[in-house]
């Protein structure tokens, strides 16, 4: 009894010296990165025994230094009850469940867990750093990340972009710890991924940045080939230029081209230039261009604009009476063409389609039919097609026809429908003839391409004959056909008169044509008048001595003295009748010019000095002198008259007093004063025309005398040479001379008139 009495004193005193001995700090559950220090904390209270640190069950050892484990040290004061456990350089070894043990108190701290976390070696993608595939063809980049723990996580980049739908896998490593990541990326390449870089990055939770690794792409492909046309819209028979761009990998080997599946032979390079016509609507080009990997062709068509080429040609078409037809016209052409289908010789358009459709036929539908097609600015084409109808025959004759009495006339009958005639028959009065002669009277037939005519020939045709009717009758399978016709008489000019008529109406045209010309021709002479004579006209005038008196054996003579008097009339009257007097003056000119050429009696010598200045004039316009009064004449002076161009030119020179010249008005046969004894001047007196209303003759107004003598007033030879200026200052020029006339240029002679 006593011995179990000391045993439960004995229990007691123990359980009160543990109870003062107890755990403050515990190890805890702790991740440490491999390479790196990690401490377990251990402080006891109240206790001065042996504390030691068990791994995965087995004791580590005693004391401040752990011999057995080099990295391993507990550090802290025993004083204080510090018994932590520190690992430097930690490695998957570490990796275990750790326990803080007091042995002679009997404590053991709860266990800690250390994680050691190892991250994943630099990634590698399979073929890095550069990887040739081929256009086309599936491919899986493939990376990987060993010895993680925990696993890596693998994502793929492309050019920066993160891609998606990556397969990922894991294989836990013998040390059953760590694992290693495979990741594949599927790839359809083609030549736009050339130099195309990829990237694969690595991650967990030892290296939250990750780790990236990249590869490149070498994309072999066939050629990639762009096919242009240059220009892109032509016109039939234009050239065009085909131009082949191709890219390869690897380079391109040779081209090829083709139209509408044929080879072209002299087509070798990039480029293909040709003359286009209507089938490049139609026939692609293509061009072939090919290397090493493979070959790829490109065709293209043509704009070509052309005009409608026909492409199925409607067919003549023979059907039943009541039947449905459809004729079909198919055409080609570009731009678009417009189809129209009419009736030949009717406007009226049946169909805009291919094909013309006819419900329940006639023989009025049996015909041509014109199937046209029309491309726009380009062209037209048209097909002509037959319908023929089948039924009883149709005649298609006059009702009346003509025939000459006492000639041979014929009666016509025309049979047009299908199928043809098997039998005509001409019946008159009582008579019948199919074919062949009864007395006067003939039937033949003739086929022709559109139908049959048949002809009733009459010989002698007599009055009888204009009092009959004919009835030509035609039969066939679907029936007969019958027309009546009338013969009436012609009646028939006689040959006189048509010849009479033919002759008449060919004088008629030709008399009309020569009116016509001589129309012309005055016309384009009128138009040379009333313009004003240039001051640099020629002045010098050549006087001819040779007498003007009218000689009836001198032609030319007379021809001067009529010209002298219509310049006179043009001068001196009122100009009533100007326009045909100068018309004229005109003619009797041109038929006169050869004749005062001749009559120069100085060659011309004066004509050498026509450059030199003249004395100042001044140009007096035709019209001032339309309509004069008769005071305008009371004090004219003296004029020289000329023929230049046809026209008449008056030059005036200062006079003395009017009592100078009467005297020399007086009627005389001689000569004037101041003229050689041995030469005569005609002299031709305006007395001659009997007078004029604006100069009466009598009182106040001198006689005026044609001629070629020199005023009392001029003392100078009759060939003297006027001076150059000055000397008649207040001389006036009055002229009809055209200033573009060519006439006027070349002929200079002129006329003396005097007082």
């Amino acid at each position: 009894m006593r011995i179990l009495f000391l045993c439960l004193l004995t229990l007691a005193d123990t359980h009160g010296q543990v109870a003062q001995t107890r755990f403050v700090e515990e190890p805890e559950d702790q991740t440490v990165v491999a390479g790196q220090k990690i401490v377990l904390s251990c402080v006891v209270l109240n206790y001065s025994g042996i504390v030691q640190w068990t791994k995965d069950g087995l004791a580590l050892g005693m004391g401040q230094g752990l011999k057995a484990w080099p990295r391993y040290r507990i550090v802290g004061t025993a004083d204080s009850g510090q018994y932590n456990l520190e690992i430097t350089d930690a490695e998957l070894s570490d990796d275990a469940v750790y326990e803080c043990q007091a042995t002679e108190a009997a404590l053991r701290s709860r266990r800690a867990k250390l994680t050691v976390l190892i991250p994943p070696e630099d990634p590698s993608i399979d073929g890095a750093p550069e990887i040739l595939l081929r256009a086309g063809t599936p491919y899986n980049l493939t990376c990987r990340a060993r010895n993680a723990k925990p696993a890596a996580t693998i994502v793929w980049y492309r050019d920066g972009l993160q891609q998606d739908g990556a397969i990922t896998s894991t294989e836990v490593l013998a040390d059953g710890k760590r694992e290693t990541t495979t990741s594949q990326l599927a790839i359809n390449p083609t030549d736009l991924d050339i130099g195309r870089v990829f990237s694969c990055r690595s991650t967990n939770d030892a290296i939250p940045a990750g780790k990236e690794t990249f590869i490149k792409l070498n994309v072999h492909h066939p050629p990639t080939v762009t096919l242009s046309i240059q220009p892109q819209t032509v016109q039939e028979g234009e050239r065009v230029v085909f131009t082949c761009m191709a890219t390869a990998n690897p380079e391109i080997k040779g081209y090829r081209w083709a139209k509408g599946g044929v080879i072209i032979e002299d087509a070798k390079e990039n480029k293909y230039d040709t003359q286009v016509d209507y089938t490049f609507f139609t026939e692609p080009v293509s061009c072939e261009v090919h290397n090493d990997i493979g070959s790829t062709n490109v065709s293209t068509l043509v704009d070509v604009h052309f005009a409608p080429r026909i492409v199925v040609d409607p067919k003549p078409t023979i059907t039943d009476i009541g039947s449905d037809v459809t004729l079909t016209c198919v055409w080609s052409g570009n731009p678009p063409l417009t189809l129209t289908w009419t009736k030949k010789e009717s406007n009226m358009v049946l169909s805009n389609s291919n094909q013309l459709y006819l419900k329940s036929v006639t023989q009025a539908d049996a015909g041509q039919y014109v199937c046209k097609a029309i491309v726009p600015r380009i062209g037209v084409g048209e097909r002509e097609v037959t319908l023929f109808v089948n039924g009883p025959p149709v005649i298609s004759s006059e009702a009346v026809q003509y025939a000459v009495r006492g000639d041979r006339g014929k009666v016509e009958c025309f049979i047009g429908s299908t199928p043809p005639p098997d039998r005509i028959a001409w019946a008159w009065k009582e008579n019948i003839l199919e074919a062949g002669t009864l007395e006067r009277y003939t039937v033949e037939r003739t086929n022709t391409g559109s139908g049959v005519l048949s002809t009733l020939t009459i010989n002698n045709v007599m009055d009888v004959d204009f009092q009959t009717r004919y009835n030509c009758t035609a039969w066939n399978s679907f029936g007969p056909g019958t027309a009546i016709i009338q013969l009436e008489e012609k009646e028939v000019l006689p040959v006189g008169i048509i010849a009479g008529a033919t002759i008449g109406a060919s004088i008629l045209v030709i008399s009309f044509l020569v009116a016509l010309a001589c129309f012309l021709y005055r016309r384009r002479k009128g138009s040379r008048k009333d313009v004003t004579l240039r001051k640099l006209d020629i002045k010098v005038e050549t006087v001819n001595r040779e007498p003007l008196t009218l000689h009836a054996d001198r032609d030319e003579d007379t021809a001067s003295v009529s010209t002298a008097t219509r310049v006179m009339k043009a001068i001196y009257s009122s100009f009533k009748d100007d326009v045909d007097l100068k018309q004229d003056l005109r003619c009797d000119t041109i038929d006169t010019r050869e004749e005062y050429e001749l009559k120069d009696p100085t060659n011309g010598y004066y004509n050498v000095r026509a450059h030199e200045d003249r004395p100042s004039s001044r140009t007096v316009l035709y019209a001032d002198y339309r309509n004069p009064g008769p005071a305008r004449y009371d004090t004219r002076p003296p004029s020289r008259l000329s023929h230049s161009s046809g026209y008449a030119q008056l030059n005036t020179y200062s006079r003395g007093p009017t009592s100078d010249y009467n005297a020399e008005a007086a009627p005389g046969p001689g000569p004037p004063p101041g003229t050689a004894g041995g030469e005569t001047a005609s002299q031709l007196s305006y007395e001659n025309y009997g007078g004029h209303a604006a100069f009466p003759a009598g009182t106040g107004y001198a006689t005026y005398r044609l001629g070629y003598g020199q005023p009392p007033s001029l003392d100078r030879a009759p060939y003297d040479a006027y001076d150059p200026m000055g000397k008649y200052a207040s001389a006036t020029r009055f002229s009809y001379t055209s200033q573009h006339s060519d006439y006027g240029q070349r002929f200079q002679q002129r006329m003396q008139t005097h007082v």
